[in-house]
C-alpha cells in the first residue's frame, strides 16, 4: 500500500485485539451522525461513551430519551439500561477508550471557506487523554489532508504520542441519510482510509465489528476525497435539473413530467429532482471544501462553483413564481400573507440546517409580505447565527381557518404527514416546489409549480 508523503514508515504494529465486550468506543459529537453511530456500536456489543459539550444531549441520553425525531427513545433507553451506552461532557474519560470517533460539524465561514475549528478543538480536548494504541477516527466531512496534517499535528502536540507509531489514525466518511427508513448504519458500506497500513488494519477491524461491509482505500486523503465526490456528484446533477426547471418553466413544460418520462430509459440515466434550493449540512457545504483546497494546487473547480451558483439562485426563481401566481389574483407580494410549508431542509426530519425555507421567510418579508411557516418537525426556530431575524418564530396551527387566511401557500418541504387534500381544499393559491400535489386534482390556476 502506498503511503502519503507525510506518513511515517515506522508503522505501529497492530495492538492485540480487544474483545468487543470489553472494548470502549468514545464518540465525540452526538448529532445526526454521532448518535446513530453510538447506537450501532452499542448494539454490536461495544461499551460506548458519547461525548458532547451540549449538556441537554448528555442528560437526554442518560435518561434514555431521544432528541432526534427519527431515532426512537426506546433504542437509547434499552442500551443505557444495559450499560452499553452512557454520555458525558467530561473529555478526560477518553482515557478509557480503545477507539475515539470524531463526528463534529464542519461548516463554512461567512466568506464561504472551510471551518475545521470544531475538529481541531476536539483534537485538543482529547489529545491529553489519549493512551498508547488508541485508534482515532475522523468522520466529519472535510478537505483531503485534514486528518493526516492538521488533526494529526494537534493530536501529537497535545498527547506527546506519534501517529503511526504510538496511536492509530484514520478517516471514515459518514453516510447518514436522515429520514430514510431504509438507511441503517450497519448496512451501509463503510469507506476507511488509514494514516499507515497498520492504522488502516486497525480501523477496518474496528468497523467490521459493527458494519456489514468495510471498503478500505489507500489513505486518509482518498477516504476524504470519496465523501466529497459523493456530494459533489449530487450537487452538480441537482444543479442541472434545477437549471432545466427554470428553462422548461419559461417554455411551459413540466420538468417533473419530463423526468418521469426519462426515467423509463433502463440505461444511461439516473433521475435527479429539482427543488427550491439546497439544504442540510452536506450538499450546500461540502463541495466548497474541495473548491477551497483546489486553489492551493492552482486548479479551478468550475463545475462545482457553477453548480453552487445555480442552486443558490433557486430561491429567487421561486419568489419570482410566487409573484406571478399572486399577480393572476390581482395581488402582489407586498401586502400579501404567505405560509411556507416546511422549515426542515428535507422531508420527514427536523433538521433545518441550511434550509432554503429560511431564504423564503427572509426574502418574502423583505418584499413586504407577512410570512408564517408550518412544520410539525420544527415547532420553533432556535437561535441561529445564520438567520437571527427568524429566531423565536413558531409553527402555526394546521386548521381550515388558518390556511384559508393566507393569500398563498408555498410548499417548500413535502413532509409525508401533511394532508395535501386538506391543503388544496383550504388554500386559495399554492406554489408547489416539490411536485407534492402531482396526484391531487386541483382547480385551474390554484397550483403553480416552481
Amino acid at each position: 500500500m502506498a503511503l502519503n508523503e507525510n506518513t511515517s514508515t515506522d508503522s505501529l504494529a497492530p495492538s492485540s485485539s480487544v474483545p468487543v465486550s470489553q472494548a470502549c468506543t468514545a464518540v465525540v459529537g452526538l448529532g445526526y451522525v454521532g448518535l446513530p453511530l453510538c447506537l450501532q456500536f452499542a448494539r454490536s456489543g461495544h461499551r460506548v461513551l458519547g461525548l458532547d459539550i451540549d449538556q441537554k444531549k448528555i442528560d437526554a441520553i442518560n435518561a434514555g430519551k431521544s432528541y432526534i425525531g427519527h431515532i426512537p427513545s426506546d433504542d437509547i433507553a434499552r442500551l443505557t439500561k444495559d450499560e452499553l451506552l452512557t454520555a458525558s461532557t467530561d473529555f478526560q474519560q477518553v482515557k478509557q477508550a480503545n477507539t475515539v470517533v470524531i463526528c463534529v460539524p464542519t461548516p463554512l465561514t461567512k466568506h464561504r471557506e472551510p471551518d475545521i475549528s470544531y475538529i481541531l478543538a476536539t483534537g485538543k480536548a482529547i489529545a491529553p487523554h489519549l493512551q498508547p494504541g488508541t485508534l482515532v477516527v475522523l468522520e466529519s466531512t472535510t478537505y483531503p489532508g485534514t486528518t493526516d496534517t492538521e488533526l494529526r499535528e494537534v493530536l501529537e502536540a497535545g498527547s506527546g504520542l506519534k501517529a503511526g507509531e504510538d496511536f492509530h489514525l484514520a478517516f471514515s466518511p459518514e453516510r447518514e441519510d436522515p429520514g430514510n427508513p431504509n438507511s441503517h448504519v450497519g448496512r451501509i458500506p463503510k469507506v476507511v482510509g488509514g494514516y499507515t497500513p497498520a492504522c488502516l488494519e486497525k480501523a477496518v477491524e474496528f468497523y467490521s465489528s459493527a458494519v456489514d461491509k468495510v471498503v478500505p482505500v489507500n489513505s486518509c486523503r482518498a477516504a476524504e476525497a470519496t465523501k466529497l465526490l459523493e456530494n459533489i456528484y449530487r450537487s452538480v446533477n441537482i444543479a442541472l435539473v434545477n437549471e432545466l426547471k427554470v428553462i422548461y418553466h419559461a417554455m411551459g413544460i413540466d420538468v417533473w413530467e419530463v423526468i418521469e418520462a426519462a426515467k423509463t430509459k433502463p440505461f444511461g440515466y439516473q433521475a435527479f429532482y429539482p427543488g427550491p434550493g439546497l439544504g442540510g449540512h452536506c450538499i450546500p457545504i461540502d463541495p466548497f471544501y474541495l473548491t477551497w483546497k483546489a486553489r492551493e494546487y492552482g486548479h479551478p473547480t468550475r463545475f462545482i462553483e457553477l453548480a453552487g451558483e445555480i442552486n443558490t439562485a433557486m430561491p429567487d426563481h421561486v419568489v419570482s413564481v410566487i409573484g406571478e401566481a399572486l399577480n393572476t389574483h390581482k395581488k402582489s407580494i407586498n401586502g400579501s400573507s404567505i405560509l411556507v410549508i416546511g422549515l426542515a431542509y428535507k422531508k420527514n426530519v427536523g433538521d433545518d440546517r441550511e434550509s432554503p425555507s429560511y431564504s423564503f421567510l427572509e426574502k418574502l418579508t423583505e418584499k413586504g409580505a407577512s410570512v408564517d411557516y408550518y412544520d410539525p418537525y420544527v415547532p420553533v426556530v432556535e437561535p441561529t447565527r445564520e438567520h437571527p431575524s427568524c429566531t423565536g418564530m413558531r409553527s402555526v396551527d394546521w386548521s381550515q381557518k388558518q390556511l384559508q387566511s393566507y393569500d398563498l401557500v408555498l410548499i417548500s418541504t413535502d413532509h409525508d404527514c401533511i394532508d395535501y387534500n386538506e391543503l388544496t381544499q383550504w388554500a386559495p393559491l399554492i406554489v408547489d416546489t416539490r411536485n407534492a400535489l402531482k396526484n391531487i386534482t386541483t382547480s385551474p390556476n390554484q397550483v403553480w409549480k416552481a
